[in-house]
């Protein structure tokens, strides 16, 4: 088996270089948790690049504006289309700020107005690893009342098939995530089990 590895796409509007301690922080949960080779070095790969087609998990996040060009759109809904897997995350954790209103925007232009919904707590992507009772699991940010000051208690996503392809988040869990792995050990619970049931149902649903 060739060693999974986590893609950030890079866009060309808005800013796509958020929360840079993240990817290592899951991959090195993906090392303790899992039997999964693993390339710890993360790989930045441009949208409108064809090379997003090797790639079976990618991260997409930002607090501006998200607004694709054409060619960007059409490679982002051609890879969604064929089995790839998009988790995207609004780092401003704010259903009305810019990133999320232009995203969805953006997920309705490129896939239809209705095809962005609200997924059940109860979908396997909360039990395909670690069990996850209450359906997402809340960040501090959203405790500390930053961004909209609401816990939201779902995910959103674009389903294919009956499979998801594209993960949208407006809790935050690139920066939830954003810090060395060394520092889990002061955690109660690690709270990047839910990246690695991320990365998991990706590779096997």
């Amino acid at each position: 088996m060739k060693p999974f590895f986590f893609t950030r796409l890079q866009y060309n509007s808005g800013n796509w270089d958020t929360d840079q301690r993240m990817p290592s922080n899951l991959l090195h949960s993906l090392v303790e948790y899992t039997t999964l080779p693993v390339d710890e070095k993360e790989k930045v790969v441009k949208l409108g690049s064809s090379e997003i087609y090797r790639s079976p998990f990618c991260y997409l996040s930002g607090h501006k504006l998200v607004e694709f060009s054409t060619q960007e759109r059409e490679t982002f809904k051609t890879y969604v289309q064929n089995g790839g897997f998009v988790f995207v995350d609004d780092c401003n954790h704010d259903i009305d700020g810019l990133f999320a209103k232009s995203f969805e925007q953006e997920m309705a232009r490129t896939f239809g107005p209705k095809a962005l919904q609200k997924i059940p707590n109860d979908h396997p992507l909360y039990t395909c690893f670690f069990e996850f009772k209450d359906g997402p699991p809340t960040t501090s940010f959203e405790l500390n009342g930053w961004g909209d000051d609401l816990v939201h208690d779902y995910l959103k996503a674009i389903l294919i098939n009956g499979r998801i392809g594209v993960l949208y988040s407006n809790k935050d869990y690139g920066c939830e995530w954003d810090y060395d792995f060394r520092n889990k050990r002061w955690l109660a619970e690690d709270n990047t089990k839910f990246g690695v049931n991320l990365v998991m149902y990706a590779l096997t649903a």
